[in-house]
């Protein structure tokens, strides 16, 4: 276990000319007495760490000193090659790079290893599309990716309602959602997020951009993800559940809201959970939750509610 500490101790600050004994120890998990002890062990067995004092101190690896413990362990090798969607790369215009990159890294591993893409590849597949629908590859994907692996400004046209808007965007990355590609971009100072298949023409400005460090993909994708659930849930519907329908709920509908209300509700007499539900629309509520059918009644608002008896009288004289 300290061994494999050891290395990868060696392995960040070859890759960043200093950290500090904090950073050290929120990569590795460690404290930073253990980080001291570590760097000490490291320079006694010969590797040239070196502690700079004072509050801009850190610790550094004098002299360009680059280790050869880089090799890859099965699991790594086999993860490694888990971590491309070749669809995705493969709409990005990235799938000849990813190729070789693959086969250099292939070509790389020691013999024992050398079946580790088929191995992974064979036990594991990541499917982003969703069901019901066939991906389209919107046809400015690949200059937008383009766009953003070189930092350079868009002149960008956006469908935007009935009308096209014209911005020049800073492109910091793209993101593939269930089978739907977004961007995520800089508009002026703020950033913001555009479906591609909304774009109607790109071209690059000649200009490149600096990117703010500070900027997180991932955290970023997150947040508008969060608003965007809630913003489209504008109304509220009164619903009485079953145990069956209050465990089916989160199934049928946005799952955050379900999970809220189920946890703000009351229970009546007859152990009925009541609980208040936010919801996209009237007709979306209506097509949700007849999928609960007896284990659900709605009880306001009263125009969602006669909604309901009419399509229980439809399926009574239907069904007899």
């Amino acid at each position: 276990m300290r061994a494999a500490r050891l290395i990868k101790l060696v392995l960040l600050l070859q890759s960043r000319p200093s950290m500090t004994a904090a950073e050290l120890a929120a990569e590795l998990e460690v404290s930073e007495r253990t980080v001291t002890r570590d760097a000490l062990a490291l320079s006694e067995a010969g590797v040239p760490v070196y502690a700079d004092r004072g509050r801009a101190g850190g610790y550094r690896l004098v002299g360009g000193y680059r280790t050869r413990l880089t090799g890859l362990a099965r699991g790594e090798a086999e993860a490694l090659f888990l971590s491309g969607l070749p669809g995705a790369l493969r709409d990005m215009g990235l799938d000849d790079a990813a190729s070789a990159a693959r086969l250099k890294v292939t070509a790389a591993l020691l013999p024992s290893l050398r079946d580790a893409p088929a191995s992974a590849a064979q036990r594991f597949l990541l499917d982003a599309p969703g069901w019901y629908q066939e991906p389209e590859t919107p046809e400015l994907l690949p200059a937008v990716a383009e766009a953003v692996w070189d930092d350079r400004m868009l002149s960008a046209r956006y469908r935007r309602g009935d009308r096209e808007v014209e911005r020049d965007l800073a492109p910091y990355g793209l993101v593939l959602k269930a089978g739907v590609w977004y961007l995520c971009a800089r508009s002026g100072t703020a950033f913001r997020t555009y479906r591609m298949d909304r774009f109607t023409a790109v071209s690059p400005t000649g200009e490149h951009f600096v990117r703010d460090e500070a900027f997180d993909l991932p955290a970023f994708w997150a947040e508008r993800a969060a608003e965007f659930a809630r913003s489209i849930l504008r109304a509220e519907v009164v619903v009485r559940l079953s145990d069956a329908g209050a465990r089916r709920l989160p199934y049928v509908t946005d799952r955050a809201a379900a999970e809220e209300a189920l946890a703000a509700g009351t229970r009546d007499a007859e152990g009925r959970l009541t609980a208040t539900l936010p919801v996209e629309s009237e007709e979306v509520a209506l097509s949700q939750l007849l999928a609960l059918g007896p284990d659900a009644e709605v009880l306001s608002p009263p125009s969602l509610r006669e909604r309901f008896a009419e399509a229980a009288r439809g399926l009574a004289a239907l069904y007899g």
